[in-house]
């Protein structure tokens, strides 16, 4: 058994064991289902294993079961890494801090649902450029899509996917393979794909993935009337001195897409 914990189930632990409780029910796969365990001073109790409380929690961290511990589900090989919990019960994970998933005013895994709805999965073959946790993969999987190419180039980000109980397994429909899109994208053979997904990092982090030379070959890949979905956020004009999503669309054009800005992103469809 390898349970996921936060702060959360730690707080009704602790309520149930205040309360004289001798079980509690919570989760212990982020959301995805709940588990009766029993409780008692030293610990509880799941499916005839015993885990200690945890010593020491933080709000944002969500804690795995290694090696007779709970360890965070984070690492540090030249940037900090962590999945981190949310109110919606789908993690997203940060990069030196940085959020790269909204979860606002929204679940992650809801709003992949929302952008994959966008390009239409039933039946298609989908490139995946930025993987992460492999949220758009789980939706694409779920439409119905017939394969889904997705490239993931930070083996840390791939790591946080093996734990997270919401992204999607590897099998005969979902491929990941560790490497950069823009160093990959030639080797894909010319109108191979029938409609792409486009989540890169900000523009200051991977510029080379919103570069006009990038685009060309999104639009080389892509079959006439696919459909393309570009992930832009919704950076602050004021502070970052530019309108990304614009800057995205014209490039787009002039790869030859017909372009329209829709939430925090580019929807595109090859003329």
């Amino acid at each position: 058994m390898n349970p996921l914990l936060t702060s959360k189930q730690q707080q009704i632990f602790l309520s149930a064991l205040k309360h004289g409780e001798k079980t509690a029910e919570c989760s212990l796969d982020l959301g995805r289902s709940l588990s009766l365990v029993d409780i008692n001073a030293e610990g509880w109790i799941c499916q005839g294993h015993s885990f200690p409380y945890l010593k020491k929690h933080r709000e944002r961290t969500i804690y795995y079961w290694q090696d007779g511990e709970f360890k965070p589900v984070s690492r540090y090989t030249g940037a900090l890494v962590k999945l981190v919990p949310t109110d919606w019960g789908p993690p997203t994970f940060e990069i030196d801090g940085i959020k790269m998933l909204p979860t606002a005013q929204i679940s992650p895994y809801t709003d992949a649902q929302n952008k994959v709805a966008l390009i239409q999965p039933r039946g298609k073959v989908i490139l995946d450029t930025c993987a992460g946790l492999g949220y758009f993969a789980a939706w694409c999987v779920q439409g119905g899509a017939s394969q889904i190419i997705s490239f993931e180039k930070n083996p840390d980000v791939i790591w946080l996917r093996g734990i997270n109980p919401w992204s999607p397994k590897v099998d005969h429909v979902l491929s990941l393979t560790r490497a950069s899109i823009d160093e990959q994208i030639e080797s894909l053979a010319s109108a191979s794909v029938d409609a792409i997904l486009h989540d890169p990092p900000r523009f200051g982090i991977a510029g080379e993935l919103y570069s006009q030379v990038f685009y060309d070959q999104l639009a080389r890949v892509l079959k006439p009337k696919g459909r393309l979905f570009h992930y832009t956020g919704s950076p602050n004009k004021l502070t970052s001195g530019r309108n990304v999503p614009n800057e995205v669309s014209k490039r787009l054009q002039y790869a030859g897409f017909v372009t329209e800005l829709i939430g925090d992103g580019v929807l595109a469809v090859k003329r």
